[in-house]
């Protein structure tokens, strides 16, 4: 039984609501802070609305509160442009400070793999962060704001970098693959496919991130899958999966890539420079560090897409149709995209 009092922010979105349900399922008590109330919220969550750089909400938010959970932030696929610092650094910083002063015992960041950009694989713990990107630095700002706090007032901090993440109802730019893929489209890789990307699935990464703050083990984690391969291939399989006519097509990298950054200036790319500037590339944590704590991921690269697949196929209306206020559990508009979707249906 949990008996302690808990403050997740952004409790509203994707993983901020699996970590307030696993809380309540534990016993907790449980506070969400966020611009919008979820109508599924659990009914035993309070909610206090108000964004991260309202101080005074806030402060309301972290009375009491033992443990902070600090998972509200603007993605990539919201291209915010300078307000990824003032939100993801600067209403990081708010939320530290203010935790700090009320009291809190412990702090939970949920960082990003887009931290370290582009960087030779695995990924270790020793691995210094680089971001490519105004979304990937203004993560790793938010994280070091956030251990500043924490260090100067001897407060634990945990900070988990995930791989990108898979789950059943995790919409962003899988519902484009999906979508086409059930619609028979082709889908493309950048380069010749070879390239290994980890993703992670949702729950996985919700009983690493237990496990890290039930055993009160302050530190900077990378998590990820244990068992991935090559993108093409992995494609490859949950076309077959599908059943679907679809074929994985190659596309050159630097001209793709500086296609895609050239129409993202010009507002016609739905997806954002994490997303084109690293698909075609390595990138894989190594979790040995984690598997040594006692983390065992049960999904492979293969599992989650397919079983994601299917969960999307079995509500596609739904999901097609999503759910205002969190980026992640609502479809992407495919701009230019729509063209290439067009030329695919004839090669």
């Amino acid at each position: 039984m949990n008996s302690k009092t808990h403050l997740v922010t952004g409790g509203s979105g994707f993983l901020g609501n699996l970590i307030v349900r696993r809380l309540l399922d534990e016993g907790a008590q449980v506070r969400i802070l966020d611009i919008w109330d979820d109508p599924e919220r659990p009914k035993d969550a309070e909610f206090i609305l108000g964004n991260l750089l309202d101080e005074s909400a806030v402060k309301k938010a972290v009375q009491g509160v033992d443990i902070v959970h600090h998972t509200a932030a603007l993605v990539p696929l919201t291209k915010s442009g300078d307000l990824f610092r003032k939100v993801n650094v600067e209403g990081t910083r708010l939320v530290a400070k203010e935790a700090v002063a009320a009291g809190t015992q412990s702090f939970v960041y949920l960082s990003s793999s887009a931290i370290f950009g582009r960087t030779p694989c695995p990924v270790t713990v020793e691995a210094k962060p680089a971001p490519i990107e105004l979304y990937g630095q203004s993560k790793y700002d938010g994280e070091m704001a956030a251990a500043e706090v924490c260090d100067k007032a001897g407060v634990p901090l945990i900070s988990v970098r995930p791989r990108t993440i898979i789950a059943n109802g995790r919409l962003g730019i899988f519902q484009l693959l999906f979508d086409w893929i059930k619609n028979d489209i082709n889908v493309y890789v950048i380069g010749d496919g070879e390239n290994k990307i980890q993703f992670l699935h949702a729950q996985d990464l919700i009983d690493c991130y237990f496990m890290l703050m039930n055993n009160q083990q302050p530190g900077f984690y990378n998590v990820g899958s244990s068992d991935f391969r090559a993108l093409k291939p992995t494609l490859e399989t949950l076309i077959s999966h599908a059943g679907s006519r679809s074929k994985v097509i190659r596309l050159p990298s630097a001209l793709t890539v500086g296609t895609l950054q050239t129409l993202d200036k010009l507002g016609m790319c739905p997806l954002a420079p994490w997303h084109y500037l690293t698909y075609g590339e390595d990138f894989y944590f190594d979790i040995e560090p984690l598997k040594q704590l006692g983390f065992n991921p049960k999904f492979s690269n293969d599992r989650m897409l397919s079983e994601s697949y299917d969960a999307f196929v079995a509500n596609y209306d739904e999901f097609m149709k999503g759910k205002e206020g969190s980026a992640h559990r609502k479809p992407v508009k495919e701009q230019i995209l729509k063209v290439l979707k067009v030329v695919s249906r004839f090669t």
